[in-house]
């Protein structure tokens, strides 16, 4: 009677073939019926059919692999933004009726939402006090408001986010609540950009300007970056009450202001003082210290300033003895 092993392996893997990049496979047997038998050649018929099924899908994807990289990079085509294109009136509802696009959108699924929300009055504090489910608490809070010295950045944009979380949690709340919007003037800095622009579009300085007129300029740069942060806002989603918009230098917050100063004063906290301050040689105005640049020098050193045709000396010590009569 002939031997008859219980198991008989041959590796599967006999080793990669360099030049395909591929394994090659081979059969198995494991039937413990004699060799030859019909069960036992039926199954490593099977086996070795399915051998060679799975190496010719595993050569067909490593031969498109092998491609160039540049063969293989899709050309780069841009997407089609699809548009809310149903005719909609500024303040009404949105039509949802109309089939969504095949992928999102974000101007389509924005559109026309924003003006309905504030016509309908949803981010006033009285529209919470007529719910049912009011709590009678109220919740206030005034956006760190921006500098009108140019345009939102990644900054404002997440203080605005995490803001209008907080306000819209606490109208779920049944709270009321008032988001104040607003802008800053920026002081100097503002005075800066705008002396920058002036220089460069009319090659007109400050000073060659009355106090009257540069104002003028002053407001405009403000009614123009002030209404294009107002759009960023709007088109954040952010849910503020614009009936209540204000800005720093308006005539209430001009007299708040003033108020807060004649207290402060007869308080004692503010005074005259004598000592070192910040002189902007560009702007002949003192500054404060968030303005300035810190820069340490080694020692003597030459630098530029506006204004000045020469470089100036700076980290120079000197030492100063005037003769005394008597």
């Amino acid at each position: 009677m002939p031997h008859l092993p219980l198991a008989s392996f041959r590796p599967p893997f006999w080793g990669l073939r360099h030049s395909r990049g591929l394994p090659r496979f081979h059969s198995v047997s494991t039937q413990s019926e004699p060799h030859g038998s019909p069960i036992s050649r039926r199954n490593r018929e099977a086996k070795q059919k399915r051998l060679r099924e799975k190496q010719a899908t595993l050569e067909a994807e490593i031969a498109g692999e092998s491609k160039s990289p540049a063969e293989s990079i899709k050309a780069w085509r841009p997407k089609e933004v699809v548009l809310y294109e149903i005719p909609t009136k500024p303040g009404e509802k949105k039509d949802v009726s109309g089939p969504l696009p095949p992928a999102y959108s974000p101007r389509y699924v924005e559109a026309a939402w924003y003006p309905w929300w504030v016509r309908e009055g949803f981010f006033k504090p009285e529209y919470q006090a007529r719910l049912p489910q009011a709590t009678g608490e109220t919740f206030s809070m005034c956006i760190p408001p921006p500098n009108v010295t140019g345009s939102l950045h990644i900054g404002h944009a997440l203080t605005v986010a995490i803001q209008d979380a907080l306000v819209r949690w606490h109208r779920m709340r049944g709270d009321q609540v008032l988001w104040v919007p607003g802008s800053d003037h920026a002081g100097i800095a503002t005075q800066a950009v705008v002396e920058k622009q002036l220089w460069k579009e009319r090659g007109v300085r400050r000073h060659e300007l009355s106090r009257e007129a540069f104002l003028r300029e002053v407001w405009q740069w403000k009614e123009a970056k002030g209404g294009e942060i107002c759009e960023q806002l709007r088109a954040l989603g952010a849910s503020l009450d614009w009936d209540r918009e204000c800005f720093t230098m308006d005539v209430g917050s001009s007299v708040a202001v003033t108020e807060a100063f004649v207290r402060l004063y007869k308080a004692g906290l503010l005074y005259r003082n004598r000592q070192l301050v910040n002189w902007s040689c560009a702007l002949r105005s003192a500054i404060s210290d968030i303005e300035v640049e810190n820069r340490p020098l080694p020692g003597h050193t030459q630098l530029r300033l506006p204004g000045c045709p020469t470089p100036v000396s700076f980290g120079l010590l000197f030492s100063v003895a005037f003769p005394v009569d008597g």
